[in-house]
């Protein structure tokens, strides 16, 4: 009998899905959201049933029996601190990801629906895998500078240790043996440390660290900001959407499209160049503070999500860190192969899934 394995990935601006029977691909989807489409939400949550049935609206175009899904699995969402691995769908993990009380992601979503896709039918199980809330870092890294604030570990770490482990596997190494820089770049970007196979050091990829992305903010100047949040201008509501949603390039240049951006460039927008050196520049910034973590001994620089499909970004940051070490791209990401590829361990009894309470 057929075994079907279904991955949802929801991104901040778009949902990704993919239908695999054991390990190989029966099809795959990746849908664009527009910040403007997106803005009729007024919570991400509130985005549930949009996503939801535009996934169950594909499987049925194309002709997939639905009771033939034994495992949905979810990108993990902003949850307590949790160590790598897989985890079914709880009462607590749904609590949780619906109070969105840790903080508001589209990441939040894959387990939401993979448990509600997974509800209706019959002997199917739901899960999540290496959730953004990761936390590997090391103790050092935790202290941000006042007893009142601490670093906190929020990346995409799915991503990260996917393209790790592929590399590691491409040179004929263990990923535990490696030390290596990993960027993510997607409508948020994370630079990680990862150090034998531990994520010891990296930005907040959610919520004002690091640098900045076609939609957030990213780092910055902590006196203007606090001048800004007290001038009565805004409300807290919408001082956190310009940190998260409606910063970074959009904020520049009005549209999260990178790709966009590189059409401007092309047709002599000055103002959109130097954005995108910017946004490349800060990217290449944290990578070199990441080979600080890892004290220069580095493997490899690996670039990697969506933004890594344009040249002229990889381009300007391998510019910058070449003398660290090799720079080696992997555009877009694994996400929906390792999310499969988790649940069907589970199905085989190959791997136990963790318990989240």
């Amino acid at each position: 009998m057929k075994r079907f394995i279904l991955a949802i990935n929801p991104g901040s601006t778009s949902t990704k899905f993919a239908l695999f029977e054991e390990e190989n691909l029966v099809f795959e989807k990746s849908v664009s959201h527009s910040t403007g489409e997106l803005a009729r939400f007024d919570r991400i949550s509130d985005q549930f049933n949009f996503r939801k049935n535009i996934i169950i609206n594909e499987l049925k175009s194309e002709n997939i029996d639905l009771k033939q899904i034994k495992v949905v699995v979810g990108r993990g969402g902003l949850l307590k601190p949790i160590e790598s691995g897989i985890y079914e769908v709880s009462d607590a993990m749904r609590r949780d990801l619906l109070s969105s009380e840790r903080g508001s992601h589209a990441s939040n979503l894959g387990g939401l629906i993979a448990r509600d896709i997974a509800s209706e039918l019959a002997d199917t199980r739901a899960y999540i895998v290496d959730p953004v809330v990761v936390d590997e870092l090391q103790d050092v890294a935790r202290i941000a500078g006042h007893p009142s604030f601490s670093r906190v570990s929020i990346f995409h770490a799915l991503n990260q240790k996917a393209v790790a482990r592929v590399y590691a596997k491409s040179v004929g190494r263990e990923y535990e043996d490696l030390n290596l820089i990993i960027a993510h770049m997607g409508g948020g970007i994370s630079v990680g440390a990862h150090k034998k196979g531990k994520v010891v050091d990296v930005n907040n990829a959610l919520n004002g660290d690091g640098p900045f992305s076609p939609e957030r903010a990213g780092s910055l100047p902590a006196s203007q900001l606090v001048d800004f949040c007290f001038s009565g201008e805004k409300s807290r509501n919408e001082i956190m959407k310009m940190l998260t949603g409606e910063g970074g390039i959009v904020a520049y240049l009005g549209t999260n499209d990178f790709r966009e951006v590189c059409r401007r460039i092309e047709s002599g927008d000055e103002k959109a160049r130097l954005i995108q050196e910017a946004a490349s520049y800060q990217v290449g910034k944290e990578i070199g503070a990441m080979a600080a973590v890892l004290g220069g001994d580095v493997n490899a620089i690996i670039l990697t999500g969506g933004l890594a499909h344009q040249k002229i970004h990889t381009d300007y940051i391998s510019s910058m860190v070449d003398s660290i070490a090799e720079v080696v791209l992997y555009p877009g990401e694994d996400e929906l192969k390792a999310l499969a590829f988790n649940g069907l361990m589970v199905l085989d009894n190959k791997i136990k899934p963790g318990i989240y309470s």
